[in-house]
């Protein structure tokens, strides 16, 4: 078995996206070993940390451009990162796509981590598959700052929003159904927003592009026929890549 390398995890935004996130990467860790011939053994798995604190609203700090250099939510996450850091964590994901406007801020401050980049990561991921048409589900912050669509332009791809009645149904879901624990509600809004989105762009794949909003969608029927991506997947096999990645 190899030397593993220590990763962390920065979660709390909010706690059951962070948790579930824990989750996605063992299982990506699990699949790693079988890919590489080797079993998978409590003792496999590597050393990961797992910070979960109370990060201000991103959305809401989002809305006024001012805010993207202010203390909040930057200064909770610059902490937790620094906790990771004292803990030997080389490389970190960010278990939420709209903090990831703050991921230039807190790579500058980290230098000697690794922060990974979630619109990067899933940009590359569809990019190799051969996709070339995107429909992004996300949240009023994530769409404002163009998060998505400057990854996915970089890599060839096109990306398709949903409208204004649409975002607002997504924003429900998220906040008075997920946040809440209302998931009936979720499923609800989450459906209605995928099957417009796919009645209107065909076969794009669709970018759920918020932590909640798989949470949301997990065993919807109405759902079941359309190409979903889970940003958090793909982000959580690019830190076990990380993790098993031998030290230079």
């Amino acid at each position: 078995m190899g030397v593993t390398q220590v990763v962390g995890i920065l979660g709390g935004m909010g706690p059951a996206a962070g948790a579930d996130f824990v989750r996605l990467f063992v299982e990506a860790c699990a699949r790693h070993l079988r890919d590489r011939g080797e079993a998978v053994r409590d003792q496999s798995f590597p050393e990961h940390w797992l910070a979960q604190v109370p990060v201000p609203d991103r959305s809401g700090a989002l809305e006024s451009a001012e805010t993207l250099g202010a203390h909040q939510p930057l200064e909770p996450m610059l902490q937790a990162l620094g906790r990771l850091a004292a803990l030997g964590s080389k490389a970190v994901a960010i278990a939420c796509n709209t903090a990831h406007a703050w991921h230039a801020t807190l790579q500058e401050r980290f230098p000697q981590i690794e922060v990974l980049h979630v619109a990067r990561e899933v940009s590359s991921h569809l990019a190799a598959q051969g996709v070339r048409e995107v429909a992004l589900m996300a949240t009023e912050g994530t769409y404002r700052v163009g998060l998505y669509e400057q990854a996915l332009a970089g890599a060839g791809l096109a990306c398709h929003l949903p409208l204004a009645d649409e975002r607002q149904t997504l924003m429900r879901g998220i906040y008075d159904g997920v946040k809440t624990g209302d998931m009936r509600l979720a499923q609800a809004c989450f459906a209605e927003v995928a099957l417009r989105l796919a009645e209107r762009h065909g076969p794009a794949a669709i970018v759920m592009g918020c932590t909640e909003i798989p949470l949301g969608l997990q065993g919807v029927p109405a759902v079941s026929g359309l190409r979903l991506i889970d940003p958090a997947v793909v982000l959580a096999s690019a830190l076990a890549a990380r993790a098993y990645a031998r030290s230079s």
